[in-house]
């Protein structure tokens, strides 16, 4: 029987379907949260569409709580989100700012929560930022505020009394785009060695969550890309 548990909350999106067969493939028994199941994880839990943020949360609080009981997980994996643009002028403004904040701010929320409830002590939480939300973003005001908010979570998870477990670390991953088929399908004649691949994060959560090079709780690490190398970059 694994030993070792971890949670991917969006694991059926192309970076959480990633995390969830590499640390299945490790031996970890893998939990996934998402609104499909991802049918090579060992347990689910669907997330029911809700335009109430506290009736969506707790549902996937209870959900979690009766599927886990009494037993600890050593990581969650928070690697829900999507990407919209729009400029404050744009007719979709509404619309996307409020997806944005759904995909991120919700998931990295209740994420927080159950790293509170369910995380053994030491612990990983991680969360997903962007590295173009550390400045201005004209372009996609949404995006970068719910993707600023996580950053600003993510450092609240750090300080005292906070509510995170003994010694758990809350990191955030910062990337500027991930090699995902559907980032290739719609940038056909991008530079693809400038992106990030999946199975990078997938290993660096790996190492991080067993105690490998390990950033400090409320690092904001910038993943960078170029060539094809990838590098984890702590944001100044």
């Amino acid at each position: 029987m694994a030993t070792n548990r971890v949670i991917v909350y969006g694991g059926k999106g192309a970076l959480g379907s990633k995390c969830v067969q590499y640390f299945k493939s490790k031996g970890w028994w893998v939990a996934s949260i998402d609104i499909n199941a991802n049918e090579e994880a060992h347990e689910n839990v669907l997330v029911k569409m809700s335009e109430s943020f506290t009736e969506q949360a707790g549902q996937v609080t209870t959900d979690v709580a009766e599927l886990l009981g009494e037993q600890k997980v050593d990581a969650i994996l928070c690697v829900a989100g999507g990407w919209a643009a729009g400029s404050c002028s744009s007719k979709d403004l509404y619309k996307n700012t409020d997806l944005m904040w759904k995909q991120s701010v919700w998931t990295s929320t209740i994420s927080s929560h159950l790293a509170s409830l369910h995380l053994k002590p030491g612990g990983l939480l991680t969360l997903a930022g962007a590295k173009a939300a550390l400045g201005g973003t004209g372009g996609m005001v949404g995006y970068g505020m719910a993707k600023a908010a996580v950053h600003q979570l993510c450092q609240s998870l750090a300080a005292k009394n906070s509510g995170m477990p003994p010694d758990a670390a809350a990191v955030a991953i910062l990337p500027v785009t991930l090699d995902t088929p559907m980032n290739r399908k719609f940038m056909p004649k991008a530079d693809f060695s400038s992106w990030t691949p999946l199975e990078y994060i997938s290993e660096i959560f790996f190492n991080w969550a067993t105690g490998v090079d390990r950033p400090a709780s409320g690092s904001l690490m910038q993943l960078l890309t170029a060539g094809g190398e990838t590098q984890a970059v702590a944001a100044l």
